[in-house]
């Protein structure tokens, strides 16, 4: 049986719509333009920090602002869940994971608050034995620190990394895991951009290829 890490934002769950409400919670008062929801799903891959210096430079907003931004989207963040939906057929293939006997974890660069908000409101945290949020360790994705986090309490077995962007094809091949790429997610560069094991378009592709992989 295989372990099989996933990311979230993106791959199992489309969250963008909740991360623009907390993200245009975070710039009121500011006097620039509310972000789109193309624009939040643009700017997520790398951490809280990163998506507010993303939006800072998209609306022109000086670098001194960043902290008391990045305070704002994080109060509004954590309990931002309810327009967030898993993507069709997810759960499905994260409950015939388990069932044929293989080992589930999680590593975001979402901060672990958020991660286990929005897990514990979709009931998606009991598919998973290890969670690792962007704020876990000292170092995110693409670091693979994180992913070998979430892999080694799942026991022996393949590995294997599940996600949808550059960030995590980069993590994965740095880890030397296979990666399997959720092609509808927030991915902003071309599919054979990335160092990939496989793709799919549909969850429920998922099982035949992690049975592929694992032998």
């Amino acid at each position: 049986m295989a372990r099989i890490v996933f990311d979230l934002d993106g791959t199992l769950i489309d969250s963008a719509p909740d991360i623009r409400l907390a993200a245009n919670s975070a710039l009121e008062g500011t006097g620039a333009a509310s972000l789109t929801v193309a624009e939040a799903r643009s700017f997520v891959g790398s951490g809280a920090s990163v998506f507010v210096e993303r939006m800072m430079k998209a609306r022109g907003l000086p670098a001194g602002v960043h902290g008391d931004l990045l305070e704002r989207f994080l109060t509004v963040y954590e309990g931002a869940v309810h327009q967030t939906q898993p993507y069709p057929g997810a759960v499905t293939a994260l409950d015939a994971l388990v069932a044929d006997g293989h080992r589930l974890g999680l590593c975001t660069n979402k901060p672990i608050a958020p991660t286990r908000a929005v897990l514990a409101h979709l009931d998606l945290a009991r598919h998973f034995e290890t969670v690792f949020g962007g704020d876990s360790l000292p170092v995110r994705k693409p670091d693979p620190a994180p992913l070998h986090a979430a892999l080694a309490p799942l026991g022996d077995g393949p590995a294997i990394f599940v996600g949808d962007s550059e960030v995590d094809a980069e993590t994965a091949d740095r880890a030397g895991v296979p990666c399997l790429i959720f092609t509808p997610g927030y991915r902003r560069v071309p599919l054979d951009a990335l160092r990939h094991a496989g793709a799919f378009d549909h969850w429920d592709e998922l099982p035949d290829l992690v049975g592929s992989l694992a032998g």
